[in-house]
């Protein structure tokens, strides 16, 4: 759960989409496909999490907390201590840059504008997902809980609950780069050409619903009925928002485990080894998936963005912010093609 972090715990059919030749094209691309029609998998996904979102809206109002818990999801997600976190990111961007650029470029611009969607629309939507996951699964799949953890001391459940969770999330990024119709929405977050915290915040407002999924499982399955901790929730997102900053840090000997700045970069490079990095918080994933590579002193600051531009990017764009951003929100549902990503393990050049 988060700005671009999956579940947190809170309790492919279509047509082709190939781009022609354009800035930082893979040689061998050459078929152009460009399409009108809605794209109808996104459209489903889209009726999906409305219906998602009704039943966590009503099984809130039934018991008189939806207020409550709409409160309490925005504390979690957008509060103080997780704002605190994204301003000293910002501020340590103006001091340390990977790629030094002007306060006011224009992805950071665009990105502020996805923070106001964030804030406004995402934190509930991530908010209602997780409480209708953990309604439906508490419902429907109750033999999922483990009971014979309610003796386990908190001290080890919680943390293997987080990692878990973790591993789950990654899951969910993986089938955000293997599944087109997730694709489409993930690509959005993929297409900043100019790299930063903000850029945690540049997520389609449909992408959570495989994340939220996959995570409520552990979380029912270790804790059942027992809540994670909210600092624990804030502190997840804020590990899972820094790998965004514009900065170079690796983190030293904690990056091997931890995901890094320097090591998230390199999931979003244009020209890098594909298919890599696919951590949130933790790199162990990608290790055991043989997807890890990790950054080195000599590694060039990799410049990011989609292959392509198969997406409009406000690099190039000449709308103002609010209407570049209505199309960016649009774009996954047809009116342009999004290349796919490769799949599978890293190559190096």
């Amino acid at each position: 759960m988060g700005p671009n972090v999956r579940g947190a715990g809170s309790v492919s059919s279509g047509e082709m989409t190939v781009i022609t030749s354009g800035v930082g094209r893979p040689a061998g691309v050459d078929t152009e496909v460009r399409s009108t029609r809605p794209y109808v998998p996104t459209l489903v996904l889209a009726a999906t999490t409305g219906w998602l979102l009704w039943v966590g809206a009503d099984t809130l109002m039934a018991t008189g907390r939806l207020g409550a818990t709409l409160a309490g999801g925005w504390t979690e997600l957008a509060g103080p201590g997780f704002l605190a976190v994204v301003a000293a990111a910002v501020v340590c961007e103006r001091i340390w840059p990977a790629q030094r650029r002007p306060l006011l470029a224009a992805g950071h611009i665009q990105d502020a504008c996805f923070f106001v969607v964030y804030a406004s629309c995402v934190v509930p939507i991530m908010t209602l997902l997780g409480v209708a996951f953990a309604s439906l699964l508490g419902s429907h799949a109750g033999w999922m809980e483990a009971t014979w953890t309610a003796s386990w001391p908190l001290w080890l459940l919680v943390p293997l609950t987080l990692v878990a969770m973790d591993g789950a999330n990654w899951l969910a990024h993986v089938a955000d780069h293997r599944i087109t119709a997730l694709w489409r929405l993930h690509g959005v977050h993929h297409s900043q050409e100019e790299l930063s915290v903000l850029t945690s915040f540049r997520a389609h407002p449909l992408v959570h619903i495989t994340g939220f999924f996959l995570a409520t499982i552990p979380v029912l399955f270790l804790m059942g009925d027992r809540p994670l901790a909210p600092v624990l929730i804030t502190a997840y997102v804020c590990l899972g928002t820094l790998p965004h900053a514009n900065v170079g840090w690796s983190f030293g000997f904690l990056g091997k485990l931890l995901v890094s700045p320097a090591y998230h970069r390199i999931h979003h490079s244009v020209d890098g080894p594909h298919g890599a990095n696919l951590g949130i918080v933790l790199t162990i994933w990608d290790v055991l998936a043989s997807r890890a590579v990790f950054p080195t002193a000599q590694s060039p600051v990799s410049v990011t963005g989609l292959v392509g531009r198969p997406l409009s990017v406000e690099q190039t764009d000449p709308r103002s912010p609010l209407p570049m951003l209505i199309g960016q929100l649009l774009e996954p549902f047809g009116q342009r093609p999004i290349i796919d990503q490769p799949t599978g393990p890293p190559k190096t050049r």
